[in-house]
């Protein structure tokens, strides 16, 4: 019997804890634009596109701008966010991570990335992770944000596997969204007030234990 699965991982709070470097990134370009950005409202942007995040910093500022505008902070964002990665390490995985991944590839499941980073192939080498993946979709091999699930879709395909037999673990409400229009299975990371749509939530990879895979695996 062939219990191959394809687990699809999203990056930014899931594997690693780069949230913080995107709100830092953004709170600058909203600071310069006198417009108020606070944690809260970074939780508008998780698992949504860098250029839809902009639209919604404008929106809470009520400020409109030209498209030239636009791509400057677009990319002065990204030159931004890039400059706190220069010294990320293996440190920089979130706890209960490594253990999961290691146990997949021992387990000779499928195992692929599906982010809407464009900076997640460098982020995955600066940890020392990046051998893991079988598969990594991220922003640069799409079209569609989520909860669109185009991100996921393309990585079972890659894996060469069925969207059913699809387990993703998501932290944003966009994602999981994305993964049950898919019809995988959906695990939410965080708070289970926020990822309620999710068909299985736990705080963090620490409260993930082997007998939770193996059920996916054999489900």
């Amino acid at each position: 019997m062939n219990n191959k699965k394809a687990f699809i991982f999203d990056l930014d709070g899931v594997i690693v804890d780069t949230a913080k470097y995107h709100f830092l990134a953004w709170q600058k370009i909203a600071q310069s634009l006198n417009i108020n950005f606070t944690h809260e409202d970074n939780e508008l942007l998780k698992g949504v596109s860098r250029v839809r995040s902009l639209d919604i910093i404008l929106g809470l500022g009520n400020v409109q701008a030209s498209q030239e505008d636009k791509d400057k902070w677009l990319i002065q964002k990204n030159e931004d966010y890039l400059s706190y990665l220069v010294d990320m390490d293996e440190n920089e995985i979130l706890p209960g991570v490594f253990k999961t991944l290691q146990l997949l590839k021992d387990k000779n499941q499928g195992i692929a990335l599906g982010s809407a980073s464009k900076n997640a192939r460098p982020i995955l080498e600066k940890t020392g992770i990046i051998s893991y993946f079988d598969v990594i979709v991220d922003g640069n091999d799409v079209t569609n944000a989520k909860p669109d699930p185009e991100v996921f879709l393309k990585a079972a395909q890659l894996l060469n596997i069925d969207p059913k037999n699809s387990i993703v673990f998501e932290d944003s409400v966009a994602g999981i969204q994305a993964a049950n229009i898919a019809e995988m299975v959906s695990v939410g990371i965080g708070e289970e007030t926020i990822l309620h749509e999710a068909d299985f939530i736990f705080k963090d990879f620490t409260v993930i234990d082997e007998n939770f895979i193996e059920s996916l695996i054999t489900k």
